[in-house]
């Protein structure tokens, strides 16, 4: 039995595949050395900022548990 345009399965995109180690290599993106490296010590201004942050995070999540 053919198959109907329908149901045949969608080309990929015909840009080069690159693998995701040259993609980083391209953009100068280098592995973490160290965890500090991640560290953002003043990402928020205060700490009630931080907390309206971690409210609302906290609040997102039990609503897409629910």
């Amino acid at each position: 039995m053919a198959s109907s345009n329908a149901e045949r399965i969608p080309e990929w995109p015909t840009a080069e595949h690159v693998p995701a180690e040259e993609l980083a290599r391209r953009q100068g993106v280098r592995p973490v050395a160290s965890v500090d490296d991640l560290a953002r010590p003043y990402l928020f201004e205060s700490d009630d900022e931080l907390d309206e942050f971690l409210a609302d995070l906290y609040a997102s999540r039990r609503a897409g548990a629910a």
